[in-house]
């Protein structure tokens, strides 16, 4: 990946950050990696433990960002999550899936779009 990606990747991510926090989420976790791979951000909303998955672009030209989470890309977000659960120990709390897009087109404000509950987890999600 490009620099200038990663860039525009964390940029968004800390955008996300900041608009889930003005939400009252409070950030449990960034960039969470395992040998499954990555959750971008781990947050609590209230009671409920929250994977979310941050998609940045800068034109939708060919799509939306949260278009991007295909259900190849949801799979894996819970098996990460999955991860994450069995490591932490988390018992008998609410699992939430969400998706927060960021648009940054040169030269005009950041546009966040946010998709609680974006998608569940399988019905193999056990913990």
């Amino acid at each position: 990946m490009t620099k200038w990606r990663l860039r525009r990747g964390a940029q968004g991510e800390q955008i996300a950050v900041d608009y889930l926090k003005r939400l009252g989420y409070r950030i449990q976790q960034r960039n969470y990696r395992c040998k499954q791979g990555e959750i971008d951000i781990i947050a609590w909303d209230g009671s409920a433990l929250v994977f979310v998955e941050v998609k940045t672009k800068s034109r939708t030209d060919f799509g939306a960002p949260q278009a991007m989470v295909t259900r190849q890309k949801q799979a894996k977000i819970v098996h990460v999550a999955m991860a994450y659960v069995q490591e932490h120990q988390v018992r008998d709390t609410e699992l939430r899936f969400d998706v927060v897009a960021v648009t940054c087109p040169p030269d005009t404000a950041p546009e966040v779009v946010h998709v609680p509950a974006a998608f569940d987890a399988s019905p193999q999600f056990l913990y």
